[in-house]
């Protein structure tokens, strides 16, 4: 055969029949590999012109000398043993960047007439796309198996026939009451006392005839903590199929709902005992002097006592349908409105103060509303039980006591100004005189006084808040040079040392005295409740294109629960301390009022015994 292959094909025609094959195919000859041919298929693989043959294989293909490809080609050539390659990655430069490609391959020695090696052949596979997709297949795979352990459901995978447990997260092995030796096992026995039970059947169902079994509140008996118990789930068999559509595994995804339907019975036993005392609760309501209603998720009235014709002179039939704008007054609406959508949204009870229209008097009158929702098993709200009492009169005292605290403390002012130029005119005499010691009294009284106009002022500013005639002359200024300038007049009245640390943050548009007066507040205050420390710090700094200013305190702090009331009016932090630090408890309601109407925010983060850090917000100006 050999003699007639070598009388009857020349080398030539051996060459182009090899180019023609349609595999990749090449002949490296020598030590050197030198291509000696190579056809259109492994070109194209290499990535390569024709004009590499006849090149050594590391000139034709440059990129692969780090590569593990000479090393294997050197050994077949010595050895003269095949090497078969699998999916072995490979870095080419294909199309003028560099490429990882993977690829089967095979080497073979080529043997000259003396049976000598003097060459390797090469036939190679490019098998890129089905290994990627094995990779992300392997990627998917850990990516699923990785949700499905930290779902927040009970979770498990049960393998072939036998429903040999595959995976079970936490929340699945402790619904079973078992440990993770559990996983390998069929879960027959792995779980011995299901027998008797539908699960096991329902499974192999499943398996079967691939539909997919959904179960509510469905009973199951477990063993856990050592004894028999019985518990509710709702759980869903789902089949895993293969690439080929085979059903290979099956998906459990179980939810306990046992707490929900031990309390559905609860409530069904208690139903009949709850419907006969609604009759009770009814006139219950009837008795209480204020409007007792239920209305609909949506706000429709349901029920109303007797109060609301009586205050109202509306009945059942004129509130239906809803339409609260026809007895709320104008300028409230949108606040109730607003207060009712926030509560619905978050599912909490809601309070507020609004005029309601008597139809009776034709005059409106002030009702304070009180709703709470009352949420089904789900979460959701199934209705709102609310009341409005009457604020009338209380409301025309506060307007009342307003109105005396501006007129007083109007008044006030004049008297308190000449008591100012009288102590500093008698401490200027008496130290004139030599009298120092009843100088150090006059100017003690000078320090009173200022402090008592410095409390009417913010009583007078409270009342022109709460009357809307708070004004604001607004300019821009320079942020940091308002700081600089409080923090450099309180350090001279202080003992502590004010560290500022403030940093240059441009301008803001606002009302540069009712700002400073909200900083010099703060810093009063950080000063005032700190008594034990030595120290406080200043800081400002550009936050989300706000300009933000803060100031901490070392000093008694306060619970976190009385955080967000220290901004409301007259409040103080009660405790056995609250006699030790003297105020009215306006300054931070003030401060809040004048931030706020300069479109900023304003708030406090406190730790008890380890102090406070007060910040507001203000939009930063570009001018």
């Amino acid at each position: 055969m050999d003699e007639f292959i070598n009388a009857k094909i020349s080398p030539d025609s051996l060459i182009t029949l090899f180019s023609q094959a349609p595999v990749a195919l090449s002949l490296l000859m020598g030590e050197n590999f030198v291509i000696e041919s190579a056809n259109q298929h492994i070109l194209q693989l290499w990535g390569k012109p024709s004009s590499v043959i006849g090149m050594p294989l590391i000139e034709g293909l440059p990129e692969i000398r780090d590569q593990e490809f000479l090393s294997i080609l050197k050994e077949v050539y010595t050895t003269g043993v095949p090497f078969r390659g699998n999916k072995v990655l490979c870095y080419l430069e294909r199309h003028s960047r560099m490429e990882a490609c993977y690829f089967d391959f095979i080497y073979s020695p080529v043997y000259d007439d003396k049976g000598k090696v003097n060459g390797v052949s090469v036939v190679a596979t490019e098998v890129t796309s089905q290994v990627l997709s094995e990779m992300k297949l392997a990627e998917s795979e850990l990516r699923f198996k990785e949700l499905l352990l930290n779902a927040d459901f009970s979770t498990a995978i049960y393998r072939g026939e036998d429903l040999v447990i595959e995976l079970a997260n936490d929340r699945m092995i402790e619904t079973w009451g078992k440990d993770k030796s559990v996983i390998g096992m069929p879960l027959e026995k792995a779980l011995p006392e299901l027998e008797g039970q539908p699960f096991i059947q329902l499974l192999q169902n499943v398996y079967k005839d691939g539909k997919t079994y959904a179960a509510t509140e469905d009973r199951v008996d477990l063993v856990v903590d050592g004894k028999l118990q019985t518990f509710y789930y709702n759980f869903t068999y789902k089949p895993i199929r293969n690439l080929s559509g085979e059903i290979y595994a099956i998906l459990n995804m179980a939810v306990d709902v046992t707490d929900m339907v031990e309390s559905k019975e609860r409530m069904r036993k208690n139903a009949e005992e709850l419907s006969l005392s609604e009759a009770k609760y009814k006139n219950l309501s009837e008795a209480m002097p204020q409007i007792v209603w239920t209305a609909s998720p949506e706000g429709e009235f349901t029920y109303f006592n007797e109060r609301m014709e009586e205050y109202l002179g509306l009945n059942q039939h004129e509130l239906q349908p809803r339409d609260v704008s026809s007895f709320i007054h104008s300028d409230d609406l949108p606040k109730i409105l607003s207060v009712w959508r926030k509560a619905s949204q978050h599912k909490t009870d809601f309070e507020v103060e609004h005029r309601a229209f008597d139809k009776k008097t034709g005059d409106y009158f002030w009702l304070l509303s009180r709703g709470v929702p009352d949420l089904g098993l789900n979460g959701e709200i199934l209705q709102w039980v609310g009341s409005s009492t009457d604020i009338n009169e209380f409301k025309i005292l506060q307007k009342q006591k307003d109105t005396f605290l501006a007129i007083a403390s109007h008044e006030l002012k004049t008297p308190l100004t000449s008591m100012k130029i009288y102590a500093q005119v008698l401490e200027k005499a008496l130290k004139k005189s030599g009298d120092e010691k009843n100088a150090a009294f006059a100017r003690k009284m000078d320090e009173q006084i200022v402090k008592l106009t410095a409390l009417i002022g913010d009583l007078l500013d409270v009342t022109k808040i709460n009357s809307g005639k708070l004004g604001l002359n607004l300019s821009h200024f320079d942020f940091k040079n308002l700081v600089d300038e409080i923090v450099e007049e309180q350090q001279l009245s202080s003992r502590h040392k004010i560290l500022n640390y403030s940093k240059p943050v441009g301008t803001v548009f606002a009302d540069r005295s009712r700002i400073g007066q909200v900083i010099t507040n703060l810093i009063g205050n950080a000063i005032k409740y700190s008594p034990e420390a030595d120290e406080i710090i200043i800081e400002t700094e550009i936050c989300d294109n706000d300009i933000q200013f803060s100031v901490k305190d070392f000093g008694i702090g306060m619970p976190s629960d009385k955080a967000d009331k220290v901004f409301e009016q007259y409040y103080r932090v009660s405790g056995d301390e609250q006699h030790t630090f003297p105020g009215l408890g306006l300054g931070l309601y003030i401060a809040s009022q004048i931030v706020e109407r300069s479109s900023g925010k304003i708030w406090v983060n406190s730790v008890l015994g380890k102090g406070s850090t007060f910040c507001f917000s203000l939009p930063k100006s570009d001018a």
